[in-house]
């Protein structure tokens, strides 16, 4: 195994090696590497059992590895678990937020909590709740709030701190559609400020419209890793479709590209390919000298819900890094 020394990884991101958890017979992690940029956004996904939570939980110093090793945010996570934890911050999968107590009083306890001064704590407050639009309901019952606002004071409360790192363990769970977006434009601008951003999510686009890179994880073992672009090049299933104004520009158009799939009722052609440019030009020259014209064209490529089925849930899977 290569020394944890020996990866270079900026001070800030996170760099873990062999990591392994096993509980009883149970082995949820089985020999993670990872390696996150600063001031990147990564996504982890993964079926449920996966081991999403529990890397966070030992990234976060929450649990402890069996085996391996890790750097966090420019500590070592075994040696110095107080210096990982004064550089992170953790939103899990339900919002830690007390609800008898007003989003303002809530981020008060945790500058409390994190020893800041009564007047820099209250400003700190006050630019939270301006940032993240809850201005207006800062003297409320945090119990009163809809799912998507407690959210929001959730990951405000992670912010008081003011960390370098934040883990977010599949923080949209259960918004509405409207909700997630508004969280994901605040996750955007976390990261534009230089915040290194850890995703664990089951939403696919989440991952798709975030992340600047993306790991599979399936069986506690990273079987695919890269950008969405180069995740989704690794799963087969692009085609081109043609839809021909009537019968007779179909049966033209079908002997003249020959291997295509015909669809008689919807009087349109598939043609698997990659999907590129050159696949694209090479069809509409085969029209060009046919002499027959498509009434519409259209590029389907498979998508992270594609890569995500053909890579989970097989024993057989193997690692597929794109670097």
């Amino acid at each position: 195994m290569t020394a944890l020394t020996e990866v270079t990884a900026p001070a800030k991101g996170i760099t873990a090696l062999g990591l392994r958890k096993a509980y009883g017979d149970k082995v949820v992690l089985d020999g993670l590497d990872l390696q996150v940029r600063e001031g990147t956004i990564f996504a982890l996904l993964g079926p449920n059992g996966a081991g999403k939570t529990t890397t966070v939980q030992i990234l976060s110093t929450l649990v402890s590895a069996d085996q391996g090793h890790a750097q966090v945010a420019g500590h070592m996570l075994a040696d110095d678990p107080d210096g990982v934890r004064s550089s992170i911050g953790v939103t899990g999968q339900f919002a830690a937020v007390d609800g008898l107590l007003t989003g303002e009083e809530n981020l008060l306890l945790m500058a409390d909590l994190h020893h800041l001064p009564r007047r820099e704590g209250k400003l700190r407050a006050a630019d939270l709740l301006d940032r993240f639009e809850l201005t207006e309901a800062a003297g409320k019952l945090a119990s009163t709030y809809s799912g998507g606002m407690r959210r929001k004071l959730d990951l405000a409360m992670t912010l008081v701190g003011d960390p370098s790192l934040i883990f977010l363990d599949e923080p949209t769970t259960g918004l509405d559609p409207r909700s997630r977006r508004n969280l994901w434009d605040i996750i955007r601008s976390l990261a534009a400020d230089g915040v290194t951003i850890f995703l664990t999510t089951q939403y696919l686009e989440e991952a798709d419209q975030l992340a600047d890179r993306i790991a599979v994880l399936d069986g506690g073992r990273i079987v695919a890793e890269g950008t969405a672009e180069q995740l989704k090049r690794l799963v087969p299933g692009g085609y081109i479709r043609l839809r021909f104004a009537d019968a007779h520009r179909l049966d033209v158009a079908a002997h003249a590209l020959g291997h295509a799939v015909r669809d008689d009722d919807a009087l349109t052609l598939d043609i698997h390919s990659d999907a590129g440019i050159p696949a694209l030009r090479d069809v509409l020259d085969q029209l060009e000298y046919a002499a027959v014209e498509a009434e519409a064209l259209t590029v389907h490529t498979p998508d992270l819900d594609d890569v995500f089925l053909a890579l989970t849930g097989r024993p057989e899977a193997r690692k597929e890094s794109v670097r």
